[in-house]
């Protein structure tokens, strides 16, 4: 049952990729970035299930794709507020920060394991001050705060829960790698594919030239 659902998760990321991708040839040119940037990703969350449905040995391929999912919505989120590229590029950063320790942990045989944990855990609530308070209150200053709270609080949650999920899984190894797997992959569905479609859908009633995100016609 465990492969079956992660061979449904990959089907999922495959379906969201060739939408998402669909629309970039109906959505006009300067509103596209979000489609670019979610393809991207949803095609990199594709292959990594890919690899994880046909061998169930490669568990390390969810923290390549997490590598480029947590960045990308970071990005997503910087852009849609209207913060400096230093903070999006700091808070992309700290992505990395986060998933890098992770990974470690998931490979350290010792208690010091955790102290990988610690290191990645306090990167992420890094993260949350900054995509909740500082990017809020900027998308609050263009005019759409309640968009981003609803966005930035929908992304915030889902990542609140991954260390829990870690602790008891790669960290804690409370639970099976099966359970663990299944558990990932709830999580990763709501974090990227239907969030991608949840994103575009309020990025459409934006006015994408008073927010400067109309850049990808250039």
């Amino acid at each position: 049952h465990g492969i079956n659902w992660l061979w449904a998760v990959t089907a999922i990321h495959i379906v969201t990729f060739l939408a998402i991708l669909s629309l970039c040839f109906v959505v006009p040119e300067s509103k596209r970035v979000f489609h670019y940037l979610f393809t991207v990703a949803v095609l990199v969350g594709a292959v990594s299930y890919y690899g994880q449905a046909a061998t169930t040995t490669l568990f390390f391929a969810r923290y390549a794709n997490w590598l480029v999912a947590f960045p990308s919505l970071a990005l997503g989120l910087g852009l849609a507020s209207g913060v400096s590229w230093t903070t999006i590029a700091c808070n992309m950063a700290i992505t990395w920060l986060w998933i890098l320790p992770y990974f470690v942990a998931s490979l350290t045989l010792t208690s010091y394991k955790w102290g990988f944990f610690a290191f990645g855990t306090v990167s992420y609530f890094i993260l949350a001050m900054s995509t909740l308070n500082e990017s809020y209150k900027e998308a609050k200053r263009r005019g759409i705060g309640r968009d981003y709270l609803i966005l930035a609080g929908w992304v915030n949650f889902m990542w609140f829960i991954y260390p829990i999920a870690f602790g008891i899984s790669d960290g804690g190894h409370k639970v099976s790698r099966t359970v663990g797997s299944i558990i990932f992959g709830v999580l990763d569905v709501l974090l990227l594919p239907i969030f991608a479609f949840v994103f575009t859908w309020f990025a459409n009633k934006w006015d994408w030239r008073k927010l400067e995100l109309d850049f990808s016609a250039y």
